[in-house]
């Protein structure tokens, strides 16, 4: 059930050892600190290939791929992993734990948290991305959201087929399956699962699990009246 390769293309990114067919996809989010931890260590030489920026404020243990491009005033705190032709914009803040994947960007005021990005993800605007993985060329609009607690700060659980699934973790935001377009200003709450191929609207409040290519429309009503 919810298997990796259900959602994930797994030759899109460096690191699908991550994953486990035997188990739900959201499994790996448990598995990335000690996963980079040792990644990390396995590292002989230099963590930095890339440019860095002499205003950027880059931690220790901060692995930025040849090609790699980290501006102005960015934050890196580490852990983290930053692939190859990625850029972390100005004013982005990655914290612990974060593994990014090839020809990705991370843009202004958006912070990032114990997450996985596939190859060619776009998350560049004031976004929050905690707790998640978001698959190959997944796009999030500007404000786009993923919430990653429950207000009553129990474990995540999600709904299917009439049944309720405890995901172990209390700290769970998003899967979201490779290509799958998330509008400006939506918010997908705790245990969120997009299949492949997806769209949501703007300013669409999303919980639960989408199928593949499916559309979430977003129709707000607007009363229009004559200025007086």
């Amino acid at each position: 059930m919810f298997p990796p390769s259900k959602y994930l293309d797994l030759s899109h990114t460096s690191h699908p050892k991550l994953f486990s067919e035997d188990e739900p996809a959201w499994a790996a989010i448990g598995r990335i600190e000690d996963y980079l931890d040792k990644l990390l260590k396995s590292v002989d030489g230099t963590l930095i290939h890339g440019s860095i920026h002499p205003s950027a404020n880059v931690g220790t243990r901060v692995y930025v791929a040849a090609d790699a491009i980290v501006e102005a005033n960015a934050v890196i705190q580490g852990p983290a992993w930053i692939g190859s032709d990625s850029v972390v914009r100005s004013g982005a803040y990655l914290r612990n734990n974060v593994i990014i994947g090839n020809h990705c960007a991370l843009g202004n005021s958006s912070e990032f948290k114990n997450c996985l990005l596939f190859d060619d993800c776009e998350v560049p605007h004031f976004n929050y991305v905690g707790d998640s993985i978001l698959g190959y060329k997944v796009h999030l609009g500007a404000g786009a959201i993923c919430s990653n607690v429950r207000l009553d700060r129990s474990n995540v659980k999600l709904r299917h087929d009439e049944k309720e699934i405890d995901s172990g973790l209390r700290k769970f935001g998003a899967i979201i399956g490779d290509g799958t377009e998330v509008g400006c200003n939506t918010v997908l709450n705790p245990g969120t699962i997009l299949g492949r191929d997806c769209i949501l609207y703007p300013v669409t409040q999303w919980q639960g699990i989408l199928g593949e290519k499916k559309i979430v429309k977003n129709h707000p009503h607007l009363n229009i009246v004559d200025r007086k």
